[in-house]
């Protein structure tokens, strides 16, 4: 008799041979862009290493990670490191422990690559669980030809987040949820974003909780319910609890959200999007090419929603991407960094996946690779060309 192989790391092994292709595809890419950079900070006399391990943000979490966080707050704008969540800054000293500061820097951003696989590997789970193998390996390449997406490969928590997002969506997809609540807990700590993914997560819980009870599948304290209910306690506890460190630790009860003030960073319905939107595209003879894209990128994910929704898809990803779209649009902190705000919302893309999957393979490559090599330029463009943070 043959034995039956059914372990965890037999699973694993056929889901990442499953996933090859898309993470074949999404390196592919990527290594195009890294060349493209590479080759244009040479022409300009610069390293391209300090591009992506050792600029803005990246400076703040490796701050944090050498020295730790602020504990008072001066007032002083843009000033204050605990605007900034612990995760990314704490794997980073974790991983570079037996190293010196120094090298901090490198760790981050084998940190930051390594999430962007497991990230990729995820959006393709998503697609491929929804519609097929060949629309989740054209949504995991999408996702790596955002006109941003070299931040993937930066000293930056995009990467990290997106991983903890797609895996915990997948894990809500297929009914897994305690790793799906676990998995939106560390996304809480990741970024101030958590908190989207921890309410589609939460109010999906609830949503299938209410289902089963409706069927009577479970009762209360039954498995399926009480990992339903654990999941659903679990997803805000990452975001919620890092609140409660930076309440205690400024000694007031909305300290994070005046760390956020100071970084001129809080919620006002949208009016300073809408108003850097009209002066980009109206009023500006000759707007910046950045925050032409940027504005393209926000105008183009609101559209993308409309048709997700019409497209039915599964709740947890419209609760997702729909809360994402009102924090990121409905801030008034600074208009630029927008478009990187928004790289999580993979599930916007799907649209798109679906289209391209559909079309004839020559249309497809095309497509794909008129998309990776616009993104490769605009990601050296933002790295080399553009004065501020992504």
């Amino acid at each position: 008799m043959r034995p039956v192989r059914d372990g965890t790391g037999h699973r694993l092994r056929r889901a990442l041979r499953r996933a090859a292709p898309a993470l074949l595809g999404y390196v592919a890419v990527r290594l195009l862009g890294v060349v493209v950079l590479a080759k244009w900070a040479h022409l300009k006399g610069h390293g391209f290493w300090p591009q992506l391990a050792n600029q803005w943000d990246s400076r703040w979490y490796l701050g944090i990670a050498n020295r730790g966080y602020d504990d008072v707050l001066t007032g002083v704008r843009n000033t204050c490191n605990l605007a900034f969540f612990p995760l990314y800054p704490f794997l980073v000293k974790a991983f570079s422990h037996p190293l010196p500061p120094g090298h901090r820097a490198s760790t981050g951003l084998v940190l930051s690559v390594t999430a962007s696989l497991l990230a990729a590997w995820g959006v393709f789970a998503v697609g491929d669980r929804l519609y097929g193998h060949r629309v989740g390996a054209v949504l995991a390449v999408l996702w790596g030809v955002t006109p941003v997406a070299l931040v993937q490969w930066m000293g930056y928590t995009e990467s990290l987040f997106t991983a903890l997002a797609a895996w915990s969506l997948y894990a809500v997809l297929t009914g897994r949820w305690v790793w799906a609540g676990t998995l939106s807990a560390f996304a809480g700590l990741t970024r101030p974003t958590g908190v989207a993914l921890a309410a589609a997560v939460s109010v999906s819980a609830l949503m299938a909780l209410r289902g089963a009870r409706r069927e009577g599948a479970g009762v209360t304290g039954s498995p399926p319910v009480a990992r339903m209910v654990t999941g659903c306690v679990l997803a805000p506890l990452g975001w919620l609890g890092y609140l409660v460190w930076v309440a205690v630790r400024l000694g007031r009860w909305d300290g994070y959200f005046a760390v956020q003030r100071t970084w001129t960073n809080q919620l006002d319905g949208g009016v300073e999007t809408l108003r850097s939107l009209r002066e980009t595209l109206t009023y500006q003879a000759r707007p910046e090419l950045f925050l032409v894209v940027v504005s393209i990128v926000i105008m183009l994910s609101a559209a993308l929603y409309a048709v997700c929704v019409a497209q039915r898809q599964p709740p947890p990803l419209l609760i997702f991407t729909g809360a994402l779209l009102v924090i990121v649009l409905c801030s008034g902190g600074v208009y630029f960094p927008r478009a990187r705000f928004l790289l999580p919302g993979f599930p916007l893309l799907l649209p798109f996946a679906l289209a391209i999957a559909r079309a004839r393979r020559r249309t497809a490559l095309l497509v794909l690779g008129g998309a990776a090599l616009f993104s490769a330029y605009f990601g050296a463009y933002m790295a080399l060309v553009w004065p501020s943070a992504p």
